[in-house]
């Protein structure tokens, strides 16, 4: 019996704030480029065309970012069915979603989530790990990628992998582990665990009877959402007073935590979340300097700095290891491998001027 297509449902709907002040939430991490000619988001959709995906992705996305994905998508040529929360419900309820809508496709259909602002530089390994990891999929397993680490780090979750499932396959998930101290994560990577990517492949219906087991509240909420959604063009618009009904919880606490037909999937691929200036710095080209820069910029006498400077000419001179992000409103100095200060500082904006944390 032939494969169905592998569908993409790419989660399109988060706020990016640890990268202020350039995303914001008028134009969130997922639209902006990092040095690339296309959108994070673009290049998550452009990374599924494979012949082994179905065409027309699925995008699960906020209202008040609509017409940023359908102008991105615009712009690469390509229709997707553009799925809209009329509020933030966290990720269970966003791939429930999408998997009730591929289900509508087909009664076999088996789905990609991804998220819509990671970044996977092989093209050819992610196919390779997607059509592998398919094979333990189509047998019922609710299959995660997990990244071999790079590093000892403290900003991922990690997943202790148990017993293989088959030559070349998945392993059965010993267990998830939230973000660890640097001593802990030392521990981790001696031990071979794997980062927790937050990227899965299953079958629809494998994840709803999960979901049905374990959050039966995130499913009937999402079942009446889409029974009474307004399709417009590509839009599909989830019902608000059913949506609201469901309880705001991840996917991992949800399902993947308590289901017994978890796999983790180790992937040969570079990944990296942007979740942090830092991770944005890991990923662009640098001068013979270590210095970074996207965007108008120059570094004199200085080393190891990232200028992320889109709109105006920012300069540097006789210093290293600084993050300056300069945009129309404001501008940000750090020092590097200072992410939780970051954090700090946006949740103090947030409340002395909530306009300018937005």
């Amino acid at each position: 019996m032939k494969q169905p297509l592998i569908i993409p449902v790419i989660l399109c709907g988060g706020a990016g704030s640890r990268l202020w002040p350039l995303s914001r939430a008028a134009r969130p991490k997922q639209f902006l480029k990092f040095g690339s000619d296309k959108t994070l988001f673009q290049n998550t959709v452009l990374r599924c065309r494979n012949p082994i995906f179905d065409p027309r992705p699925i995008v699960v996305s906020g209202e008040s970012q609509r017409f940023l994905v359908a102008e991105d998508l615009l712009e690469i040529g390509l229709a997707a069915d553009i799925v809209l929360e009329p509020m933030r419900r966290d990720s269970c309820a966003a791939i429930a979603a999408g998997c009730l809508v591929a289900l509508k496709r087909s009664p076999d259909a088996m789905v990609l989530v991804l998220s819509a602002d990671h970044i996977i530089s092989e093209q050819h390994e992610f196919d390779a790990a997607v059509a592998a990891a398919s094979i333990d999929a189509a047998a019922g397993y609710l299959t995660t990628f997990g990244v071999k680490p790079q590093s000892p780090a403290t900003g991922f979750g990690y997943i202790k992998p148990g017993k293989q499932l088959r030559d070349g396959g998945a392993f059965e998930i010993d267990k998830f582990v939230e973000k660890p101290d640097l001593e802990t994560a030392v521990q981790y990577v001696s031990e071979g665990y794997f980062w927790n990517s937050g990227n899965f492949l299953f079958r629809a219906a494998s994840f709803i009877e999960e979901l049905e087991r374990h959050a039966p509240q995130v499913l009937s909420a999402m079942e009446l959402a889409i029974e009474k959604a307004q399709t417009d063009v590509d839009f599909i618009r989830l019902d608000n007073a059913e949506f609201a009904s469901s309880p705001q919880i991840s996917v991992d606490y949800a399902v993947m935590e308590k289901t017994d037909r978890a796999a983790v999937f180790p992937v040969q691929y570079n990944w990296n979340d942007i979740g942090s200036w830092d991770a944005v710095f890991d990923t662009l080209t640098k001068d013979a300097f270590g210095n970074a820069i996207a965007g108008e910029g120059f570094v004199l006498g200085g080393s190891n700095n990232l200028i992320e400077s889109p709109t105006r000419f920012t300069a540097l001179v006789g210093v290293d290891d600084l993050i300056v992000v300069t945009v129309d409103d404001a501008v940000l100095v750090t020092k590097r491998g200072k992410a939780e200060m970051l954090k700090t500082l946006i949740s103090t904006l947030k409340t002395q001027n909530p306009k300018l944390a937005e």
